[in-house]
C-alpha cells in the first residue's frame, strides 16, 4: 500500500472554490481501481487548512491517478493560486 498525505493551506477568500474542485477530485479518485481511499479533512481551529489522505494499492496505481482527467482539472485549478502553502509525504505503508 502507498499512502499520500497532503497538507494544504488555502487562501481564505477562495476556500469555496477549492472545496468544489477537491471534493470532485476525491469523489472521482475513489472510483479508480487502484485507489482505496481519498479523504479531505478540514482543521477545526484554522478552517482554511486541509489534509488529504489518499491510499493506493501500489505505486503504479498512484502514478495512474496522476494521469486522470479529474487530477488534470485539480492541477489546472490549483495552479490559479488558491493553494498558498503545501506539504506532502508519499510512500509505502511501513509494517
Amino acid at each position: 500500500m502507498i499512502n499520500v498525505i497532503v497538507i494544504l493551506e488555502i487562501d481564505p477568500a477562495r476556500v469555496d472554490e477549492f472545496l468544489e474542485v477537491i471534493t470532485f477530485n476525491a469523489a472521482e479518485s475513489v472510483k479508480e481501481p487502484g485507489c482505496t481511499r481519498f479523504e479531505v479533512n478540514r482543521q477545526f481551529e484554522q478552517p482554511n487548512l486541509f489534509a488529504l489522505s489518499e491510499q493506493y494499492v501500489d505505486q503504479a496505481a498512484m502514478e495512474a491517478h496522476y494521469q486522470t482527467p479529474h487530477f488534470a482539472l485539480w492541477k489546472e485549478k490549483s495552479a490559479t493560486g488558491f493553494v498558498t502553502r503545501r506539504w506532502s509525504v508519499k510512500g509505502p505503508v511501513l509494517d
